[in-house]
């Protein structure tokens, strides 16, 4: 990559942390919250993509000193808000089969929390036939197997065979990809490589395949204003042994991004109300940070950029 990429990358991934941990106090779990959850959408899955996005920027550990302490602070709130771990066990507890409590665990163990009863719940479940034989598409049981790998809880996972499995895995014609499948596919390698931490994780024709129609992709995407897509392409071209990464893509979401910096889901105009934006954008915002934060890691590494 070349340094452009690393100071426009930079520049959004730590506005994007800031408006994270400015407005985090948004997402904040009902007091009579219990295992169940009535909407696991509204604030239980936020929540652990915001511990997503502090657990990256401290694994990368190449933003500055400030950075890094808004993404621990970041995890410390989710953490809280999970009730240190009791939360997420109670939900593994009640309901077996279901698969987010261990993922959302993960993102926590990577940056070293750790709850003792969930630990022991997750290696008992590892060993039931009824776990490891829940049906879910291809990259979703991606996701589960990075988590157990993660969680320690991993036991002889065929990585092959589940990248096979998906639609990346085919190589199929790159022209037929539509919306709902370009984020099946950016979430197929980013479990393969656990969000770029393992690049090798990644089949090598699967790799050159993306190489070859990753910088199109964002093209099309980007013509449409579907913004939280492109950055997560581009998370995608950052994910690769040889990464790709576009210094005009980067300024162009350096652009977009407000000053406060909340980066526009897609194009459509953006809430005046607080509450709202959070809610629309929040999402985006979390994979504009773990964007920036890996791209910036790959180019301090002196891994090239054969996009730019």
């Amino acid at each position: 990559m070349t340094a452009p990429v690393t100071s426009i990358a930079h520049q959004v991934a730590s506005r994007a942390l800031h408006w994270l941990h400015a407005h985090r106090e948004r997402g904040v779990l009902p007091a009579d919250s219990t295992a169940d959850l009535g909407d696991p959408n509204s604030v239980y899955k936020p929540l652990g993509e915001s511990a997503l996005a502090g657990s990256l920027v401290l694994r990368e550990a190449a933003a500055g000193s400030t950075e890094m302490r808004l993404a621990r602070e970041l995890l410390d709130y989710a953490w809280t808000q999970f009730r240190e771990g009791d939360l997420l066990y109670e939900r593994q507890l009640r309901h077996l089969l279901m698969t987010d409590p261990l993922e959302t665990y993960a993102h926590f163990t990577r940056s070293g929390y750790r709850h003792a009863g969930m630990d022991r719940l997750l290696r008992h479940n590892a060993g039931l036939n009824s776990v490891r034989a829940v049906e879910v598409v291809p990259n979703r049981k991606l996701a589960i197997a990075n988590a157990a790998r993660l969680a320690g809880v991993d036991h002889g996972t065929d990585w092959t065979a589940l990248a096979r499995a998906t639609w990346l895995g085919a190589t199929p014609e790159p022209w037929a990809i539509d919306w709902m499948t370009a984020y099946a596919m950016t979430h197929t390698v980013f479990h393969l490589t656990d969000w770029g931490g393992r690049p090798e994780g990644l089949p090598a024709d699967m790799a050159g395949y993306l190489t070859t129609w990753l910088p199109v992709w964002i093209d099309i995407w980007r013509e449409v204003a579907q913004w939280d897509l492109v950055a997560e392409l581009m998370i995608v071209g950052a994910c690769l042994d040889e990464p790709v990464c576009d210094p005009e893509i980067w300024a162009v979401l350096a652009d977009i991004q407000h000053e406060d910096g909340l980066l526009p889901r897609d194009g459509d105009p953006v809430s005046e109300d607080e509450d709202e934006r959070f809610t629309d954008h929040q999402h985006t915002a979390v994979v504009a940070a773990v964007a920036g934060s890996i791209a910036v890691s790959r180019t301090l590494t002196g891994a090239e950029d054969p996009g730019a």
